[in-house]
């Protein structure tokens, strides 16, 4: 049986296509498009209309692909952006009309819940961890072990979302650095208190930004690594640090120019840094694992 999974997040769209076979699963096709749902107005909870077309359009594209591979089942989920946005049901009904792809709305918390099953399926999860999934609309949090998901939780304090609010200058300056960690301190306040009693030691970042940072340590070092064919990465946190460290400090065009990096996190990857920086500062976490799986492997897993 043929599965596509599509996952339309505040940044990009993702397009995933895998065929099951009793408990096995094989990936025929993968892809995304850097649509930028929440660019110009998220904060007003508006999908401005040149992101409206754009998302629609690569809706349209992701059809024929689904068509011509003959899936035999679609499930498209749609988080912070569409779920935030006045216009988001208008959104749903044009995808519908136009690309004959019905969206479901997932909660903040149904969110989180894929990524955990997403996760799981990496094999990162090792030991107690806390898993983030920095999107540009929300960023999701969940707690967990090999065993189960202990608690998890939704925050609208996307990357785009803090992008527009507080991201000003070039480079960004040290007023707006405070800015955006006093806002997420006082957004966080329940993720503290339960860290506090579980004091997780691992931090497993979820695909997106985290990808970014490791192809940058990657290229940087010349890794004989492919994070294209890995399921999990482990991170030297010096190497981290420092990579990140450089990130925030540099300009847009340094930024741009730094091998590994893709045009959509020139700046997005600034404001990931600094959420992620503040997380493992604050709760003394100085083991980092990437998972290439996520929300949308997550969604696979719930269909196989």
């Amino acid at each position: 049986m043929r599965f596509a999974v599509i996952d339309l997040g505040t940044n990009t769209f993702h397009l995933l296509i895998a065929e099951s076979g009793g408990d096995t699963f094989e990936i025929l096709y993968k892809t995304n498009i850097p649509v930028k749902l929440g660019e110009g107005r998220i904060n007003e909870n508006i999908i401005v209309p040149a992101a409206f077309e754009r998302g629609i359009e690569a809706l349209k594209n992701f059809r024929k692909t689904i068509d011509s591979y003959q899936v035999d089942k679609i499930r498209a989920t749609a988080t912070s952006a569409v779920r935030s946005a006045e216009n988001g049901n208008d959104f749903v009904s044009k995808a519908k009309e136009h690309a004959n792809i019905e969206i479901e709305i997932i909660t903040g918390d149904e969110e989180a819940a894929s990524i955990y099953q997403g996760v799981k399926l990496s094999g990162a999860i090792k030991n107690l961890a806390l898993i983030m999934d920095i999107g540009g609309g929300s960023v999701e949090f969940i707690l967990c072990d090999t065993e189960k998901l202990i608690w998890k939780a939704s925050y609208n304090i996307g990357a785009a979302r803090l992008m527009q609010q507080f991201f000003k200058s070039d480079p960004i300056s040290d007023n707006e650095k405070n800015a955006i960690v006093n806002h997420i301190q006082n957004q966080l306040s329940n993720l503290f208190e339960i860290c506090a009693k579980y004091q997780p030691k691992t931090l497993i970042g979820s695909a997106g930004a985290f990808e970014t940072f490791a192809e940058l340590i990657i290229q940087k070092n010349n890794l004989p690594v492919s994070i294209a064919l890995c399921k999990t990465y482990e991170f030297n946190y010096e190497d981290y640090i420092a990579t990140t460290l450089k990130l925030i400090n540099a300009t847009h065009l340094e930024r741009a120019s730094m091998p590994g990096m893709i045009p959509l996190r020139v700046d997005m990857s600034v404001i990931a840094a600094l959420i992620t920086n503040y997380i493992m500062g604050r709760l003394q976490i100085n083991k980092l694992i990437l998972s290439t799986y996520d929300l949308k492997m997550g969604v696979l897993a719930g269909l196989l």
